[in-house]
């Protein structure tokens, strides 16, 4: 059989179910697929997705680690900058940034301390 990667999930670590909802639900535009919590009084951890984008969020210790750095290949970075600038968050106003080798990047940093980047590659202009 041959070996296929077929895709990687983030686990974000979490402290606060509600502020967890209003950034990646209310501003980030995620829906929560499933929740999971061996008890009523236990930690949750939780799948979110927005497209074919899936992070897990956990409030487990132990489950990653805050101040996490994930970076996103997505198409649409421009159009996703003045989505999330026009909800009006009042935490962030992510800007939008041409890097030198070749990517359109935003960014955000979640109540927990953990970033993600979400970037675009761009055709290079060629100088001939």
């Amino acid at each position: 059989m041959e070996i296929s990667f077929n895709s990687i999930i983030p686990v974000l670590r979490i402290f606060d179910v509600v502020k967890a909802d209003e950034f990646y639900q209310g501003f980030l535009g995620f829906a929560v697929d499933w929740d999971h919590r061996f008890d009523p009084s236990a930690p949750l951890y939780r799948q979110i997705s927005r497209g074919n984008l899936i992070l897990h969020l956990s409030e487990h210790h132990g489950d990653g680690t805050p101040g996490a750095y994930v970076r996103v290949m997505m198409d649409g970075v421009e159009a996703f900058q003045r989505e999330l600038n026009s909800k009006g968050y009042s935490y962030m106003k992510p800007g939008l940034e041409a890097m030198p080798w070749g990517m359109i990047e935003t960014g955000v940093i979640d109540p927990f301390g953990n970033c993600i980047r979400f970037c675009q590659r761009v055709e290079q202009q060629s100088t001939s």
